[in-house]
């Protein structure tokens, strides 16, 4: 492996910093992409919570009639 150096000048005989930069520097699009994505999950946590909470309203309404 190469000798590298961190960004303050500390030696790094594996130069991990240098693998790791470039794995953020090549996952930062795809992150980007991930924070647009629709918000399918989300109506559909939405919806079981609200039938969730009907379901509990209904139960407890027979159990007081």
């Amino acid at each position: 492996m190469a000798d590298t150096q961190g960004p303050q000048g500390n030696y790094d005989p594996a130069g991990s910093t240098q693998m790791f930069r470039a794995f953020v520097d090549e996952a930062a699009p795809q992150g980007r992409q991930r924070a647009a994505a629709p918000a399918g999950p989300r109506v559909g946590l939405i919806a079981g919570i609200v039938a969730a909470i009907a379901i509990v309203a209904a139960v407890a309404w027979l159990a007081f009639m």
